[in-house]
């Protein structure tokens, strides 16, 4: 069956997959960009589920957002929207095609349906979960908001949709100085409560004049981070810039070049090409980094995220192969969530990720009292 032309809906088994003649010509211009950190024993898997995912995505008026700590062959290959939470939130604002296909946790493809309610949104592995997102209920939240009635509580965008609608903002890695500063003058208030990562709430206090309650949360990704990492990183590669993400702890902020969102890390790379980068943060990014700066060398001390790993090609695949794993919202849920979802995308958009001073001292966060 040269080709491997299908109708709808009669789509084989991954495994069924053949690499063939037809499978060559349509992707292997696309091992280009990957070919520096995916093998060419790797690739002809990898390149049958290309082929059918990007023609599927035809056939199903779909668009894939992917996720900054994507796989390679994912992030480069398949998705049409790549990013950091906040460029994926603001996207799926305004995806135009009916089926959304969330790579990444399953956080972020509420999110997408709570922006977009009218339309498909699928993620491929249903248990692509996230520990920070694990660490605070609506419930909890109510209970903040009943012990703290007179402060605004903003939320990580990386909770649950239940988290979101008892919450009055939300905020990504990117925008969080922005909104804790934008909603405090909006309260008329000096402190806010920043929920659930007590180590972006803290790196965000250290960057602002607002005083700062927050949650015991954190990435298990970036939590496991230590200044000594940093310290013996620097003595093995002393003309390496160090980037860090601020899910890390503060005093492991505080020994880095630069810190930012992923957006804001994948950024300051391009535009200052650095001979040599250290990237503390999620495993796939410095991949994903190192595919559009070839001129960089990177040296990659990362933590995996088992979460994000959980999204695959063959996942992806029978997501829309099947229209199957469908995230659904209850939708008074939804109405409240996205009204603080909205409250952030409201605000305006920086024509650069904004970046963190290292050098800021720390600043004392208490937890909230409930």
């Amino acid at each position: 069956m040269d080709g491997m032309t299908f109708p709808a809906n009669t789509w084989p088994e991954a495994d069924a997959l053949l690499y063939d003649d037809a499978v060559k010509a349509r992707v292997d211009h696309l091992y280009e960009r990957v070919k520096d950190v995916v093998t060419p024993m790797e690739w002809p898997k990898f390149a049958t589920l290309i082929d059918a995912i990007n023609r599927l995505k035809v056939e199903r008026g779909a668009t894939i957002l992917a996720h900054n700590y994507m796989t390679p062959e994912i992030f480069n290959c398949v998705g049409d929207i790549t990013g950091d939470s906040l460029k994926l939130a603001q996207v799926a604002a305004d995806a135009e095609e009916d089926v959304i296909v969330q790579a990444g946790v399953h956080f972020m493809a509420e999110t997408a349906k709570i922006l977009s309610p009218h339309k498909t949104v699928l993620i491929p592995d249903m248990e692509a979960g996230c520990s920070l997102a694990a660490s605070i209920t609506g419930a909890d939240v109510q209970r903040i908001k009943a012990a703290y009635p007179d402060l605004p509580i903003v939320t990580y965008v990386n909770t649950s949709a239940e988290v979101k609608a008892y919450s009055d903002i939300c905020c990504t890695s990117s925008n969080a100085v922005q909104v804790v500063e934008a909603v405090a003058a909006q309260w008329g208030v000096d402190t806010v409560i920043m929920i659930p990562d007590e180590y972006l709430a803290k790196n965000v206090a250290a960057q602002t004049g607002i005083k700062i309650l927050t949650w015991k949360g954190s990435c298990e990704v970036h939590e496991q981070f230590t200044p000594q990492d940093l310290d013996d990183l620097r003595a093995a590669h002393p003309d390496a810039v160090i980037l860090t993400h601020p899910e890390c702890p503060p005093d492991v902020m505080a020994k880095a070049d630069f810190a930012g969102s992923t957006g804001a890390m994948a950024s300051y790379v391009k535009d200052h090409a650095p001979k040599k980068a250290i990237l503390i943060t999620e495993c796939s990014m410095s991949d994903n980094v190192s595919v559009e700066n070839p001129g960089v060398q990177f040296v990659k001390p990362c933590n995996l995220c088992p979460h994000m790993k959980r999204i695959t090609l063959t996942g992806i695949y029978e997501a829309l192969r099947d229209m199957k794993h469908a995230v659904e919202v209850d939708p008074a849920i939804a109405e409240k969530a996205r009204a603080s979802l909205q409250a952030m995308l409201d605000l305006p958009k920086a024509a650069k990720p904004p970046h963190f001073d290292t050098g800021r001292d720390a600043v004392a966060v208490p937890y909230v009292s409930v």
